[in-house]
């Protein structure tokens, strides 16, 4: 009853909330001269204000100037590059951005794709809110998850390097995984892992210690809602968007207090730069949508509770999922000193697992002073991370050095005792110590198909 109960209260603010929208557009006409009054402006900042806590916000729009395009597309998933098709955009390296299915939408990660597009052709992934999926679409679980991300990498490759932020770094990594045991020619040239959850024992935070105290059948009863009558998903089983974004403001209640207030503040002083600072910010942070119940209960259990994935217990289709079938894909493990939602050592637990991948081939940067949200946006992001990210890509691309093959010493001649003299063969002149090639083998140093492949380690 709570997701009707949800919508009922918005449909029943409609109204207010467009006389809050009239009496604020009155106050600030410069033609009303009751708008020059001192007291307008502040009147107009409230009407401001709970015309935008009672909003329902609409999924934002990347805005990054330049054309955006539909490469891959399921009912749950699309892909969306950036850039027209051009010979210099394809000598570029590709990138595909994995974005976190917990709530928000891809736009949220806008300036970690703008961080890249001087760089590489970007690509992101835009998944789909569950409300908006029909229900005849079918179930989407953690294994559908992991096999969406299979097809990516062998649809986007070769080549492709892959960043995972937050929550999709434990099904990009089961992909991975799963791509290695299988020799698949087209696994990822190299992952980054952005604070990912992969072993939430390591510094466990408010949301992991959460997780383990209420246990699976809490979240099942508490979470999971219906999507109510007029939505294409009518029927499907979601945890609301609504849901993870009270529970995302309840973390930091006072800090989106404070935001408010100062908010306010800046609409009554005329502040205009402040107030579309705060805007632009709360439109992306307060924009949220539904996820499948089945993806979100099987993430508590094996990801927060079972923690399947570092004990060495998770399959994929009746296959073990095991990182130390990793061998060819370089790691990179970036995690932020203050990170109140993924703990420090709970990527870099990636590394270690990856047991078979060579050091050469594993990366990790601490960033000092970075809270979960400036390890993939901010100026911290831009100006320590990104450089260090693509310098990881560039050395993951280039040719491990062939090692030389060792050289053998050939064993010394044993000395010939001569008993009886000589033995002197009158048709040929050899030496007793030296092998004559038959004629056979001397061919075989002419035929290119006698000689055994090389290597490449």
């Amino acid at each position: 009853m709570l997701y009707p109960l949800y919508e009922a209260g918005h449909f029943m603010l409609a109204p207010m909330r467009l006389a809050a929208e009239a009496t604020r557009l009155a106050c600030e006409n410069p033609f009303n001269p009751f708008a020059y009054a001192p007291q307008s402006r502040t009147m107009a900042a409230g009407c401001e204000m709970f015309e935008r806590v009672t909003r329902v916000y609409a999924k934002p729009a990347f805005g990054l100037g330049v054309p955006e395009r539909i490469v891959w597309e399921r009912p749950f998933c699309r892909v969306v590059a950036f850039g027209e098709p051009s010979a210099e955009l394809e000598a570029k390296p590709k990138l595909l951005i994995v974005a976190p299915m917990s709530g928000h939408y891809a736009t949220l990660l806008r300036g970690t794709v703008e961080a890249f597009l001087p760089s590489h052709q970007v690509f992101i992934t835009d998944w789909s809110d569950a409300r908006q999926v029909p229900a005849s679409a079918g179930r989407f679980g953690l294994g559908d998850y992991i096999d969406t991300c299979i097809a990516l990498f062998a649809a986007l490759g070769p080549d492709l390097h892959v960043a995972a932020v937050c929550q999709p770094s434990v099904p990009v990594l089961a992909a991975i995984a799963r791509m290695e045991a299988e020799d698949h020619p087209l696994v990822p040239r190299s992952a980054v892992l952005m604070g990912g959850p992969v072993d939430t024992r390591r510094s466990p935070t408010a949301v992991n210690i959460m997780a383990e105290e209420k246990g699976f059948a809490w979240f099942e009863r508490h979470c999971i809602h219906t999507v109510p009558g007029g939505y294409p998903g009518a029927g499907r089983a979601v945890y609301p968007g609504f849901l993870q974004l009270a529970g995302f403001m309840g973390m930091n209640l006072e800090r989106h207090r404070d935001a408010h207030h100062a908010m306010f503040d800046h609409l009554v002083r005329g502040d205009g730069d402040s107030a579309a600072r705060h805007r632009a910010f709360y439109d992306e942070y307060l924009a949220v949508m539904d996820l499948t119940a089945e993806f979100y209960l099987e993430t508590i259990e094996r990801v927060f509770i079972s923690h399947d994935l570092p004990r060495g217990t998770l399959r994929h289709r009746g296959e073990p999922v095991d990182l130390g079938a990793i061998r060819r894909c370089h790691l990179m493990a970036v995690e932020g000193e203050k990170d109140d939602i993924t703990g420090l050592g709970q990527t870099k637990a990636a590394l270690e697992l990856a047991v078979n991948l060579p050091e050469a081939a594993k990366t990790y940067h601490m960033q000092p002073g970075a809270g979960h949200y400036g390890i993939f946006n901010g100026s911290r992001f831009r100006q320590d991370i990104v450089p260090l990210v693509r310098s990881f890509m560039e050395r993951s691309l280039r040719p491990a050095a062939l090692r030389p093959a060792p050289v053998v010493p050939a064993p010394e001649p044993s000395p010939i005792l001569l008993r009886h003299g000589p033995i002197m063969q009158p048709h040929r002149a050899t030496p007793a110590c030296a092998i004559e090639l038959t004629k056979p083998m001397l061919g075989r140093q002419d035929r290119p198909e006698a000689i055994p492949p090389r290597i490449a380690l």
